[in-house]
């Protein structure tokens, strides 16, 4: 029977219902329309036979919990203190984001170790996997945050529409088409430099090369030329859920 998996995002909510890596069903909304109704539909639409949670939103998490808790279904929620089969090789595992431990369990079952997974949401993260665990990482803007910010922190200049992004011109001939120039030559290049400087110090310290996994809303905008360079997979965050709660009640934490 498969799991139902919720991703609850700062901007988004994304869920899915998984057998093993086979994505059954999936879809996203809006984090801030979340609320017990819709949980409640999702467990009615869905036989599954288990739940499995990650978020990185305090006040959806509380009020979630009840429902998922009481649903008479084996529920897990995935954090560094409940994750099997992930070591730690960094020293305040607590503060690794839920939905950042999940990529890494997925990262695991798609490619192995070494591996670098960088998420593309509301932030850009960047996750180092190694035989050790989970390394570290890095936190930066995502691409939406550069939309906007320019936008909202001045008085002429409109919002982008990120979707717009790619195929334009890298030398603007007005001011929109500066600012695409600007938010898709400025966040590839802002990837690429953490993927590089990544990479280099992996192979410092005696790595091999590791696999790149991208994964989150703004991989999309990404160029054709990254596609060489990288795998893209859309719902590593709830593959990585989905077997979390394999794990751990594997493991007889029923």
């Amino acid at each position: 029977m498969p799991t139902l998996c919720l991703d609850i995002g700062n901007t988004h909510t994304h869920w899915g219902v998984l057998r093993g890596r086979e994505v059954l069903e999936q879809g996203e909304l809006v984090t801030a329309s979340l609320d017990p109704d819709q949980v409640r539909k999702w467990l009615a639409a869905f036989p599954v036979s288990g739940i499995a949670l990650a978020s990185v939103v305090p006040n959806a998490t509380r009020m979630v919990l009840p429902i998922l808790e009481t649903s008479g279904l084996p529920f897990y929620q995935l954090n560094h203190a409940t994750i099997k089969g992930l070591g730690f090789d960094y020293p305040r595992p607590a503060e690794v984001g839920q939905d950042r431990l999940a990529d890494c369990v997925g990262a695991q079952l798609v490619s192995g170790v070494p591996a670098v997974v960088i998420g593309m949401g509301t932030a850009t993260t960047v996750d180092i996997l190694t035989d050790k665990g989970y390394a570290g990482g890095i936190i930066a803007p995502g691409l939406g945050v550069m939309t906007k910010y320019l936008h909202e922190r001045t008085a002429l200049l409109p919002e982008l529409d990120p979707s717009t992004l790619l195929g334009g011109p890298a030398i603007g001939k007005s001011t929109v088409d500066a600012m695409r120039a600007g938010c898709a030559l400025g966040f590839a290049g802002m990837i690429g430099a953490l993927l590089d400087g990544v990479c280099a110090e992996l192979v410092r310290t005696g790595s091999p090369a590791p696999s790149v996994i991208v994964t989150g809303g703004a991989a999309i905008y990404l160029p054709a030329a990254w596609q060489a360079r990288v795998r893209h997979e859309p719902h590593l965050t709830l593959i990585g859920l989905a077997e979390a709660h394999r794990r751990h009640f594997a493991h007889g934490q029923a």
